[in-house]
């Protein structure tokens, strides 16, 4: 694994802290989601989540954010609509090339980059942001639903596009800086050199590591489908493996009900296990017994608008499970 940079010392924790950031994306996609995220941000559980303006269940979500400014809430910059029979539309419209042919986003990624025109991408991140800051959201960083924008399936990237929007607004971008983790190929390193160097050019702050589990059950729909305590498993020894440095954690946790059942038509079962998992003292405990120190996009983005660390450098308290690393760098909520 590739040596980490020095935002641990700019957060102001000491040379060689595992500080980790446990985020829930899709906020907004659909009711199951906002019931467990909103659930898990308020009970400590998470230290952010990301939030998908185009969604249905979108205005629900943000009306949320902006009654919860303590929060770590970003924007999940949104280009595609995945699920069968539950769509979604561009913020910009239907007369551009971010549409397939029934008018809402590609279902996949490969599509986007073939067809998205840059002019129309910058647009629409944009638009999505703007209508998070609008309707009253402290957006404290921003990320992307499915990667779309890192030119996985073709080279062709958005990431400029992107970075010229977090540099503008001051806010730090989920990209990390190794493909350790990830599930991407070694062959995407050069890429990835390159996109970091373009994130530190433009003043964007970015993760060290970026890691999460299976988005599907091992086995799922199968005899041989993994259960909770084999997920459980494998989520705490990722946990044990966190590194040096920052790393994000993301995960999907929804509610595995009638709802979602009908929004999803894979998955669901492992949506309803990181719901569970998340809550789990045994996360919290495992966290603390190696030292790991949690904290927010919040401390990221102060880092990068040029504020003050707020941390003194200490860890949660290993015993102690209710302890959160935001505390300890200062992250209050």
């Amino acid at each position: 694994m590739r040596a980490p940079s020095d935002l641990v010392t700019r957060l102001g924790l000491p040379p060689g802290a595992r500080a980790l950031i446990l985020n829930a994306d899709d906020l907004g996609m659909c009711r199951a989601a906002n019931r467990a995220i909103t659930e898990l941000l308020d009970a400590g559980h998470l230290d952010s989540a990301t939030l998908m303006v185009p969604c249905p269940w979108a205005p629900e979500a943000l009306a949320f954010a902006a009654a919860r400014t303590d929060l770590d809430l970003g924007v999940h910059l949104v280009l595609t609509s995945e699920w069968n029979g539950y769509r979604w539309r561009p913020l910009t419209g239907v007369a551009t090339t971010l549409v397939d042919a029934s008018g809402y986003f590609p279902a996949d990624c490969r599509s986007v980059e073939l067809q998205a025109d840059d002019g129309d991408v910058a647009a629409e991140l944009a638009a999505q942001l703007d209508a998070a800051l609008r309707a009253g959201m402290d957006v404290t960083h921003l990320d992307n639903h499915m990667g779309s924008v890192y030119g996985l399936e073709t080279g062709r990237t958005f990431l400029p596009q992107v970075f010229e929007l977090a540099a503008r607004h001051g806010l730090p971008f989920r990209l990390p800086r190794t493909v350790a983790g990830t599930g991407l190929p070694d062959t995407f390193r050069s890429v990835l050199d390159q996109a970091t160097a373009a994130a530190d050019a433009a003043g964007v702050v970015i993760l060290d590591h970026l890691v999460t589990h299976p988005f599907e059950l091992l086995g799922e729909g199968t005899a041989e489908e993994e259960d909770y305590d084999s997920v459980k498993k494998g989520f705490l020894d990722l946990l044990r493996a966190t590194g040096p440095g920052v790393t994000e954690v993301f995960l999907h946790p929804m509610l595995d009900d009638a709802e979602l059942a009908d929004v999803a038509h894979f998955a669901t079962r492992k949506r309803g296990i990181e719901h569970r998992l998340l809550a789990d003292p045994d996360v919290a405990a495992t966290l603390a017994e190696e030292g790991i120190v949690r904290i927010g996009w919040r401390d990221l983005r102060d880092v990068q608008r040029g504020l003050p660390a707020r941390g003194t450098g200490s860890t949660p308290v290993p015993g102690d499970p209710a302890t959160r690393a935001g505390d300890a760098v200062g992250h209050g909520r």
